[in-house]
């Protein structure tokens, strides 16, 4: 069985007939949109897409820092205020 990812839901037929009143029940809560019981698609604020957006970039710059690093190459310290 497909885990919900949140703590609220609702099937889709449901989402269809009204998705504005959706948006504006859940506030800034993600809802699971659901298709027989299983997750369609997530529905989320912008903030939290963008947070959830920059924690990914995040994640794949520190994998590719730590692969350059295990490969010998050379690190270049530079100050936060330069960049």
């Amino acid at each position: 069985m497909q885990a919900v990812l949140a703590n609220l839901s609702i099937s889709i037929s449901e989402f269809k007939k009204n998705p504005t009143k959706v948006l504006r029940e859940a506030g800034k809560q993600p809802v699971a949109v659901l298709t027989h019981n299983k997750p369609a698609f997530y529905l989320v604020e912008p903030g939290l897409f963008e947070a959830l957006v920059e924690r990914l970039e995040d994640i794949e710059l520190a994998e590719l820092a730590a692969k350059r690093m295990a490969k010998g190459e050379k690190r270049i310290r530079v100050k936060l205020a330069d960049l």
